[in-house]
């Protein structure tokens, strides 16, 4: 994955505009580690990866859901993850003041180009990030503070003198656990702890149905309602429809209309009642 985030960032640097930001379109884009050893031959935007942290402030407790054809796969959500860069120019063919001020023009062309981003563009995604299965964007947050962080420590690390920068942080998924397959709308419960003051832990339940005729054909379109909290669905072409995180009690009422049907209704329990909660019209 972090391979990628690499490919995505080069690729997103040489989308640079050749006439406004000529320097940064020409550069070469490394992510090598800028020790004494690192001595490049080209201008260069160099972007080492110095951390990365799990972001628990956007965690999502809530599995992810994906319909396949008629069953569903469900799957831990993916962990978002902090990936942090330092960001340093380095020029050639100069010395001196004129170094400086090449690595100076092209590190404020850099940090212009990135900061029109907020969060990283579709069409510059590479690898596992353009997977139609990622579920979040990718959002930025550029030249930033960070007090846990001390230039004059880093460089010395790196055993050369301190060098102008600045830190580009993407939060990115990291799919965690195997993905399970099941039915589409067969009972399911799911019990998170949620990060409060208080610890408290609560369960949530996914179920559903299918509308069908007094024949047995399913219905498209049917107006689905769960009663008494008011939630609305509406029945797809194979006449399935889905309620997601219900807080499980007895007493639910299942309503079910559709043109020239009529309607219908069910009394359900749940959890306490299993398997599919399908709505036949008379």
């Amino acid at each position: 994955m972090f391979h990628d985030l690499d490919s995505t960032l080069t690729r997103l640097l040489h989308d640079a505009p050749a006439a406004e930001l000529p320097e940064l379109r020409a550069a070469d884009v490394s992510f090598e580690t800028p020790d004494r050893a690192f001595g490049p031959a080209n201008a260069t935007v160099d972007l080492f990866l110095y951390e990365v942290w799990e972001n628990r402030e956007i965690r999502d407790p809530v599995p992810v859901v994906e319909r396949v054809g008629n069953t569903f796969v469900r799957s831990r959500p993916p962990l978002r993850a902090d990936c942090s860069y330092i960001v340093t120019t380095w020029a050639s063919g100069a010395i001196g003041a004129a170094r400086v001020a090449a690595e100076h023009q092209l590190l404020g062309q850099a940090l212009g180009w990135v900061s029109r981003f907020p969060r990283i563009p579709e069409a510059y995604l590479q690898g596992v990030l353009a997977s139609p299965r990622r579920v979040y964007p990718l959002p930025t947050m550029i030249a930033q503070l960070d007090p846990n962080q001390h230039a004059g420590d880093f460089w010395a690390a790196m055993g050369i003198a301190p060098r102008p920068a600045f830190y580009l942080t993407v939060t990115t998924e990291l799919p965690v656990g195997f993905p399970v397959e099941g039915p589409l709308v067969t009972t399911a419960v799911v019990n998170y702890q949620q990060d409060t003051d208080a610890g408290t832990r609560e369960t949530l339940v996914d179920f559903g149905g299918t509308v069908r005729t007094a024949a047995g054909d399913p219905v498209a379109g049917a107006w689905v309602r769960l009663d008494p909290i008011g939630r609305t669905e509406t029945s797809d072409a194979d006449g399935r429809f889905t309620f997601t995180r219900v807080v499980p009690a007895p007493g639910f009422t299942l309503r079910a209309r559709a043109l020239g049907l009529g309607d219908v209704r069910r009394d359900v329990d749940v959890p306490q009642q299993s398997g599919e909660f399908d709505l036949q019209f008379a």
